[in-house]
């Protein structure tokens, strides 16, 4: 399954909806969507500056990804970034691949 970096700022209205809630019940309710769309979520943090939610999401492909970022931000309390994540081992297997580029005015 891939991972995914999720990461939301929530809006005034979305802060409510936080405090309300409590972290524990935002947790859940992000891994309830994660296992709706058969994936799990592996971590869930709140932050302090731009983002107030990172997170690790394992999905079943980009397909999934892209409708747990739709739910999230079709709700409008949230704008959520969704980001593929690499291991290790395939970002190594990609740097043994070249392909045939030609940079601009060369």
């Amino acid at each position: 399954m891939a991972k995914y970096l999720a990461r939301a700022s929530y809006n005034a209205e979305g802060v409510k909806g936080l405090i309300k809630d409590k972290a524990s019940g935002r947790r859940a309710s992000v891994g309830k969507l994660a296992e709706s769309l058969g994936g799990k979520l592996e971590s869930f943090y709140l932050a302090f500056g731009n983002d107030d939610i990172v997170s690790v999401v394992e999905l079943p492909d980009n397909g999934a990804a892209a409708a747990f970022s739709l739910a999230v931000n079709a709700a409008g309390l949230a704008q959520l970034s969704m980001t593929p994540l690499m291991t290790v081992e395939e970002a190594d297997a990609a740097m043994t691949k070249h392909g045939n580029y030609r940079p601009p005015g060369r």
